[in-house]
């Protein structure tokens, strides 16, 4: 997978998906209430926000599948949240229970997807199909970073890291030219104008820094300048 078409991304989810279920046998109540790698968020409060943005963004592919456009979240961003804040309480049993529930109809919502439908509207920032596969792939994996339970963004696969380096490229601030250089794959590309900069480093880690997360191996060069917001 070239981390830009349909082949393959499929494939990607189920194997994230895999990953993530794999995680949760190990789960006790003192784990979920450790932080996670999101500042004020617990692994509890980070497992929650998979669990609702897979289900989230899972009936955006069955109901584009029908013809028709609905929300990604009942009552919006609100809603969200105060979900979020209610299920990142519930004990460790009935927490992987619902996230492997949720994983199971996530996982047969995308299975449904045949290779003409990505093209298919979506609510999801009134794209297509395919834009809400990514943005799930996108939760997936950062997120299970991000709830530190032994998987790092040096796990990331070369397609996902590829696919997040170019989806997060604008975050180049405006007034800088960041010359990236990947130094494990001989990747290079330049991003913005400006005032330049050069960041080398593993692609992993330069996916992980505009991801806003800190990278498993320092970068080289830099000064690195503060990110602008996501895309």
């Amino acid at each position: 997978m070239n981390g830009t078409g349909t082949d393959g991304l499929q494939a990607a989810l189920a194997e994230g998906q895999d990953r993530l279920r794999a995680l949760l046998p190990g789960l006790t109540d003192e784990l979920l209430r450790a932080p996670s790698a999101l500042p004020g968020w617990s692994r509890g409060h980070v497992l929650t926000h998979i669990e609702g943005v897979g289900l989230a963004l899972a009936r955006q592919a069955r109901y584009a599948l029908r013809g028709t456009l609905i929300d990604v979240y009942d009552g919006g961003r609100p809603a969200r949240d105060a979900a979020i804040e209610a299920g990142h309480r519930r004990s460790a049993p009935q927490l992987r229970s619902a996230l492997a529930d949720a994983l199971d109809e996530v996982e047969a919502s995308w299975a449904a997807v045949g290779p003409d439908d990505w093209d298919r509207p979506v609510r999801y920032r009134d794209g297509a199909l395919l834009d809400a596969g990514r943005a799930w792939w996108r939760e997936l994996e950062i997120h299970t970073v991000d709830a530190r339970l032994g998987r790092t963004s040096a796990d990331w696969s070369l397609p996902l890291c590829t696919y997040l380096v170019d989806y997060l490229a604008p975050r180049v601030p405006a007034g800088y030219q960041v010359a990236f250089t990947a130094t494990d794959t001989g990747w290079s590309a330049v991003r913005g104008s400006g005032r330049e900069i050069e960041v080398r480093g593993r692609i992993c880690d330069i996916a992980a820094w505009l991801a806003g997360r800190v990278p498993e191996a320092p970068l080289e060069g830099g000064p690195l300048p503060q990110l602008a917001d996501w895309p």
